[in-house]
């Protein structure tokens, strides 16, 4: 019965859906001056079209209304919780654009969070993480920052696979403290 127990303890204590991980990066949140890297709300398919256009937003794929109340949730868990932050930035995708208008209202575009899951924009990976990598050692602030992004650019950053949705916080130095899932 003892090791049962344990055992249970043991899967709370190591599961990261767990409550005691979602308080484990709550906590996290509160100290301040963490990343948080948010794959966009749910938008049906993968990729692009082939016409796409960054401008055009019907050209590109998007969120649904399954997206949309995903993203809302995102901008209640922020606010349930008293999260603070300096700053939301989005890739300039209109799905992330939109997760970042539902969830928080303000945000500010920021090319280097864009996709570079096509092959048409394939060559920009490398710049791309460059540049993240630079804003973040020049970004002072005691609050949270925000990247609203895609799951290639958060793959990248942070070694981590994620479901759209998802919430992913880490420190200065890109490592992971905890992921948090919004269905």
């Amino acid at each position: 019965m003892k090791m049962k127990k344990t055992l249970i303890f043991l899967f709370f204590l190591l599961s990261p859906s767990s409550s005691y991980a979602n308080t484990k990066v709550i906590a996290a949140l509160e100290e301040g001056g963490k990343l948080i890297f948010i794959r966009h709300a749910y938008a049906p398919g993968v990729g692009d079209p082939n016409n796409f256009d960054i401008k055009e937003c019907s050209t590109q794929r998007n969120l649904d209304r399954t997206g949309i109340a995903q993203a809302k949730r995102i901008g209640q868990f922020f606010r349930s919780n008293r999260i603070s932050i300096d700053l939301v930035l989005s890739s300039e995708w209109c799905r992330c654009k939109d997760t970042a208008q539902y969830a928080f209202k303000n945000y500010r575009t920021f090319k280097d969070l864009n996709s570079f899951f096509s092959s048409k924009f394939t060559k920009n990976r490398d710049q791309q993480m460059n540049n993240l990598k630079v804003f973040v050692k020049s970004w002072n602030s005691k609050k949270n920052i925000v990247f609203v992004t895609h799951y290639v650019v958060i793959s990248e950053a942070l070694n981590e696979t994620v479901n759209s949705g998802a919430i992913i916080v880490a420190d200065r130095n890109f490592r992971v403290i905890g992921v948090i899932e919004i269905n």
